[in-house]
């Protein structure tokens, strides 16, 4: 049996699982979908694979730690399990955009970039960690906040393209076979019809992916609650295809 469909059987038995572990973790940390933030101490650096999560300052919402730390224990307990990676399973990192210790990291999670706002010091940290080799996947927008994050992107890289992609990239293809780009939508709403849209080095197609954005979808939430039964279990299957496609293919470009 190949090892994509192996990865396929594997996945499907232990979403329920993952999920349920981590959204008791979650509603005891937050106290259900909202409340305060608990920030765990950060992973000391040892060459393994550590889920890092963008912090900006909370001009509104905490929105760069929804679905923290459920979300991300989730995602890697299936990680572990799809793959002979090692990665920290009950621990992550929380770094500034600007925090020298985000070197050691090679892919970053932002989330609600609509109220991301970076001051100059964060903009070019972040610059220089993509012109370094970092990987950004950017989830958990809809709507008019394009607007927002496209300024705030600006900050960090001003002459940048979005530039959309079709199931065609191979991002889509990096471990799980994703065949279509039309099923997934945002959780609160299904009118937001998930679109997918690149930041190329140089702008240039041909060149290193340096980040991944996930407009009108947010594939942590979905992560976060898949063992609530809030969503349609193929919704949280994909979500975890796609965060396991944007991991190996962060890993191996």
């Amino acid at each position: 049996m190949s090892r994509r469909r192996i990865g396929r059987w594997v996945l499907a038995l232990l979403l329920l699982v993952a999920g349920v572990a981590g959204v008791a973790e979650s509603q005891r940390r937050r106290g259900g979908r909202g409340g305060g933030v608990a920030i765990e101490p950060n992973v000391e650096y040892d060459g393994r694979f550590t889920f890092v999560r963008l912090r900006y300052p909370e001009y509104s919402a905490a929105g760069w730690a929804f679905d923290y730390p459920a979300m991300e224990r989730n995602f890697m307990t299936i990680v572990q399990d799809l793959t002979t990676m090692r990665p920290h399973v009950r621990q992550s990192n929380v770094h500034a955009m600007d925090d020298p210790a985000l070197g050691h990291y090679p892919i970053a999670y932002l989330s609600e970039p609509g109220y991301w706002a970076p001051t100059a010091s964060e903009a070019a940290g972040l610059r220089a960690w993509l012109q370094k080799g970092g990987f950004l996947i950017v989830d958990d927008f809809l709507f008019n906040q394009w607007m927002q994050f496209e300024r705030a992107m600006r900050e960090v890289l001003p002459d940048a393209r979005f530039i959309r992609l079709t199931v065609e990239h191979p991002i889509f293809d990096s471990f799980f076979t994703i065949r279509t780009l039309d099923e997934m939508h945002h959780p609160s709403s299904r009118d937001a019809a998930a679109e997918y849209y690149g930041v190329f080095e140089d702008n240039d197609p041909t060149k290193r992916l340096l980040v991944i954005v996930n407009y009108n979808n947010d594939i942590g939430d979905y992560m976060e609650w898949s063992g609530e039964g809030w969503y349609p279990v193929n919704l949280s299957n994909d979500a975890y295809k796609f965060a396991t496609n944007y991991l190996i293919y962060g890993l191996t470009r």
